[in-house]
Parts: C-alpha cells; sequence; structure tokens
C-alpha cells in the first residue's frame, strides 16, 4: 500500500509540474523582434554568479501578448524591448533572497514571492532598432536611490528615456514598482498562483 500511494503521489506531483509548465509560453517562439540579455543566466548581475541553468524569457500567455504589443509600440518609435528577466523559478528567488534579503529589491518567497514568480513580471530596458543600449540612468539590479522611478536628479535625456517606457509599458496594461525602473508587473499581479517549473535546458 505504501509503494502504491508514493508512486501516485510521484504521479500526481509530476501532472502538477506538466501542468504548471503548460501555463507559460517561452518568448522567442512569438519571433517578435525582442532584444535578450537574461543577466542570472551569466555573472552579469548582482550576485556576480549564475543561478538560472540557461538564458530563457518564460511568460504566461497573456502577458507575452501584452508586452508583444508593447514592443511593437517602441519599434514604431525606434527602440525595442531588452529582456533581461521574465519568469523566475521560486529556486533562484531563494537564492537572491540569501544574499540580498531587502524587500525593497528582492521579494520573500517565504511569504508572498515575486510577480516574477508567477510568470507576470519583467525586467527590461530599450535598445534602438540597431540594437545600441537607451540610457536608463543606471544598470539592471542597481540597488540605489538612483534607480527609483521617483527619482529626478538625473540628466533631462534619461528622465525621458525612463518616461518613455514606462508609458509604453502602461498602455499595454504593465504597471510600475517605486524601486526598480525596470520592472514592470502585469496588470493581475497577485491574482496569479506560484509556479514551480525549471527551464528545460535541453530545448534552449
Amino acid at each position: 500500500m505504501n509503494r502504491l500511494f508514493s508512486t501516485l503521489f510521484i504521479l500526481f506531483f509530476a501532472t502538477q509540474l506538466q501542468a504548471q509548465s503548460e501555463d507559460l509560453i517561452k518568448l522567442d517562439t512569438i519571433n517578435d523582434g525582442f532584444a535578450y540579455d537574461i543577466r542570472y543566466a551569466g555573472t552579469n548581475n548582482f550576485l556576480k554568479e549564475a543561478f538560472y541553468d540557461c538564458a530563457a524569457c518564460y511568460l504566461r500567455p497573456e502577458v507575452a501578448d501584452a508586452l508583444k504589443e508593447a514592443n511593437h509600440f517602441f519599434c514604431e518609435l525606434g527602440y525595442k524591448i531588452l529582456l533581461y528577466d521574465c519568469y523566475r523559478p521560486v529556486s533562484a528567488q531563494k537564492k537572491m533572497w540569501a544574499a540580498y534579503p531587502n524587500p525593497q529589491y528582492v521579494a520573500n518567497p517565504y511569504a508572498s514571492g515575486s510577480i516574477h514568480n508567477r510568470g507576470a513580471a519583467v525586467d527590461i530596458s530599450l535598445v534602438t532598432l540597431t540594437g545600441e543600449p537607451v540610457n536608463m540612468g543606471t544598470d539592471h539590479d542597481f540597488f540605489g536611490r538612483e534607480a527609483h522611478i521617483d527619482y529626478k536628479d538625473l540628466p533631462e535625456k534619461v528622465l525621458k528615456n525612463r518616461a518613455l517606457l514606462q508609458k509604453g509599458m502602461r498602455i499595454f496594461g504593465f504597471e510600475t514598482i517605486r524601486t526598480e525602473w525596470w520592472h514592470f508587473n502585469f496588470k493581475k499581479n497577485y491574482e496569479y498562483k506560484i509556479i514551480s517549473f525549471d527551464f528545460p535546458c535541453d530545448q534552449i
């Protein structure tokens, strides 16, 4: 009986993981002209180490659709979206929290978790259509006052660039957070459940 119970539990757990993975879409499969720099798959991040096994951007389908529309908006103006982070596995969130347990910048995975863990948040910037980075005043994952969206002691061009990014994203249902100019949550936020899914790197 115990062996049967264990087998049924494993099958149930595997089915749940499969169902959760089907809630996500790999963004580059829609071939819509995004640029990618998935920082947590390399060492160019605040931890200075890779804690994704491979570079991938997964989102919930309706979030991906909204982001695609936002990218069309920016492309009409001569830019395109550069993606730093999308869906974030809970295991990675725990590593981030262990390294930097500051809820201003890192969501507590043992409380409500991150919108990234729900496949409904993106970290982004803009580049020109030829790939030149747009100056946003700080780099991604700069944990300081200068990265806050209400910080105004910046060159006028930087303020205009940030305003453009925020405007374009808000039009298509994304919301800002105060401390990170690069972070945008899709409008439903915590209505989405946390997804337990690790990137299938053999499919990248």
